[in-house]
């Protein structure tokens, strides 16, 4: 055991001066979340914090599956009543805005959010109140929405709200309104995230994880934290323009008084498709850490990994384009998003090669459900790139663009390039999470189910699309001949669903019937199994020292530790950032209930100004208040010698 002395003064209790047992206990108390509604929702612990997330986005997710069920059985055959079209207007915005917005990036950011500490060796996130507040944005934003559509003003422009449909001429009402603020609202938490994202990965890494030891989890949600820093604003200035166009009386997308209606489609997809990227990218890590586990060596071409997670992130953002193609771009302007379009296949397709590379050199790997996932996530994802590629062509894309081709594409890649991981991932770290196994059985009749499921309800959407169906429609006539195929991809749909079921009863069961896991069940080697599942409030008794990409299987016999951090102050290590060498030691903020009071004092903000500007305005005194109680140096015991 080493240990690093971090000050050469001495204040209050450190680490090296106690024994196991009392170091345990004292930090237990320090770190604790406190008892009764209050400390509830006062906790900055990044554990409780992400858990919230997880529970939340999970019911999103079970909502807008739902939706998409009524949606299916809608279509399973034509000229059915079961809704009408404005209904079906509502419950298809709502499916959109809801899987995109509120279940598939905050749930990829909540897995980074639980995990991100853990693997870099550090007692709690930075800027844990921030976190906090983040979440308490997410909840009101998601819980807006969806009161809305209870109420019947639920939006009804698709999850795209594309001017002039969702502007004031063709959108009167509050339904536009709706969407506008939730978007603007909801992305100041994913942008929260992220930023305390970026700063735990550059400056809270255990001492010894240089750049090339970091877990390569770790390193998709960095790259993945950078785009939504750079790609968020984008729809966040779009949705703030459609909001000024519908109750300010300005004309930013309307080309009647010299403004633009395609500024918004450019500001959207701006957006939109590294938003592909956001989801996508978190899973690649997710797959990153489950094949070296279960094929018992370390990942194959790390480097090369790396550096095609930063290749995508970068080229995520010189795709928007080939959404726009069927809009009259210049012809040349398009060759060159094609290029992008096709260019972003490769650092995709090393990335495939490397995880077959891991899996082919360790011989025979362990076909734990972790590991079917996988395997489910290479068959639809390769099958929706190669799809990507196709519509990167302008003329193929003339032709189906608008199609059930392009929905078929669509969710072949968010579902099998990032559910599947994100499934698989759940299996893999509920341990961590629960102390518990999930059951086996259960989750192999869950992976079959779902990938029979997905592959039935969706391959055939190319099918339907290439003769001609047109999305966004809730009804087809009979004469079409649409009737038979979309009767079958609404029974796949529903045995999608079903799986889902299974998933339910299987983590439900589990977490309370499962097989007690131990600290590390999987034998993996990454730093979160290098302490009790779950874990205690502050993570490590003592801070790692690492000395390899897989340090738990480096150090078989005793993980070398770092020594000098208090135990009567919520204190954090801090590290450089290329070496990770110990740098200083820096307070963690303790439980505050401001983080809850200013996401709600910015959310009644929010709201209200849909029915006035003026909210605005009014809302600037109590959101002031609430920062300035949030940030109000405040003296405490453990500042005291």
């Amino acid at each position: 055991m080493s240990s690093v002395d971090l000050a050469p003064e001495h204040h209050g209790i450190r680490d090296t001066e106690l024994d196991e047992i009392s170091l345990h206990r004292r930090l237990a108390e320090t770190w604790r979340t406190r008892p009764g509604l209050i400390g509830f929702l006062s906790s900055v612990d990044h554990k409780v914090i992400a858990k919230r997330y997880l529970i939340t986005a999970f019911v999103f997710l079970c909502l807008a599956g739902l939706a998409a069920v009524v949606m299916r059985i809608q279509l399973s055959g034509p000229e059915r009543g079961l809704i009408g079209p404005d209904l079906y207007n509502q419950i298809f915005t709502m499916h959109g805005a809801t899987m995109m917005f509120l279940f598939a990036v905050p749930m990829v950011q909540a897995v980074g959010l639980y995990l991100v500490p853990l693997m870099v060796g550090t007692r709690n996130i930075a800027f844990p109140r921030l976190a906090a507040f983040s979440y308490w944005i997410y909840l009101s934003g998601g819980l807006f929405l969806w009161v809305s559509f209870a109420l019947n003003t639920g939006p009804d422009v698709g999850w795209f709200a594309y001017v002039p449909l969702s502007g004031p001429e063709f959108s009167p009402g509050k339904r536009a309104d709706t969407w506008a603020q939730m978007i603007t609202y909801t992305e100041v938490s994913s942008l929260a995230v992220a930023v305390a994202t970026i700063v735990t990965v550059f400056k809270q890494r255990a001492p010894g994880m240089s750049l090339d030891r970091i877990p390569l989890f770790v390193w998709a949600m960095l790259v993945t934290s950078f785009v939504v820093i750079f790609a968020m604003p984008a729809v966040m200035i779009a949705s703030t323009f459609l909001i000024l166009d519908r109750l300010v009386g300005t004309h930013i997308f309307n080309p009647a008084e010299g403004g633009d209606a395609l500024l918004f489609q450019h500001l959207f997809w701006f957006f939109g498709h590294p938003e592909v990227y956001i989801i996508f990218l978190p899973a690649t890590g997710m797959v990153s850490a489950i094949i070296p586990t279960f094929a018992r060596r370390p990942v194959f071409g790390y480097l090369a990994l790396v550096l095609s997670l930063i290749a995508v992130g970068i080229l995520s953002f010189g795709l928007w384009v080939h959404h726009m193609f069927a809009t009259g771009l210049p012809k040349l302007g398009a060759s060159f998003f094609t290029a992008s379009s096709m260019l972003i296949a490769i650092p995709n397709g090393i990335q495939i090669f490397c995880w077959l590379g891991t899996l082919w050199e360790g011989g025979r790997p362990r076909l734990n459900t972790p590991l079917l996932f996988v395997f489910g996530f290479f068959f639809t994802f390769v099958a929706g790139g190669l799809t990507g590629v196709m519509l990167a062509s302008v003329p193929l894309d003339l032709q189906v663009h608008d199609t059930y081709f392009v929905v078929a594409h669509f969710h072949y890649v968010l579902i099998g390039g990032s559910v599947f991981p994100l499934l698989g991932a759940t299996y893999y770290w509920f341990p961590k999470l629960t102390g518990r196994m999930m059951s086996e059985r259960l989750g192999r009749w869950h992976f079959w189910l779902a990938l029979i499921g997905f592959n039935a309800a969706f391959f055939p959407m190319h099918i339907v699309g290439l003769w001609g169906m047109p999305r966004r429609v809730y009804t087809y006539p009979v004469e079409l001949g649409w009737g038979g195929i979309n009767l079958f991809i609404s029974a796949g749909a529903v045995v999608f669903f079903l799986s889902f079921v299974l998933f339910v009863i299987n983590l439900v069961w589990s977490a309370t019937k499962g097989d007690v896991a131990g600290e590390n069940p999987w034998d993996a080697g990454t730093l979160e199994w290098a302490t009790s599942s779950p874990p205690p409030s502050y993570n490590f008794a003592r801070i790692p020292v690492v000395t390899h990409q897989e340090p738990l299987w480096a150090e078989r016999e005793v993980l070398p530790v770092a020594g000098g951090l208090r135990v009567d102050a919520r204190e954090v290590l801090i590290s450089t950032i290329a070496e990770a060498k110990p740098d200083i030691r820096e307070k963690s903020a303790r439980p505050s209930i401001w983080p809850l009071f200013a996401a709600l004092t910015v959310g009644a903000t929010f709201l209200y100004s849909i029915f006035t500007p003026w909210a605005v305005v009014w809302g600037a005194l109590p959101i002031t208040i609430s920062l300035v109680g949030w940030f109000w140096p405040k003296g405490a015991p453990e500042d005291e010698e």
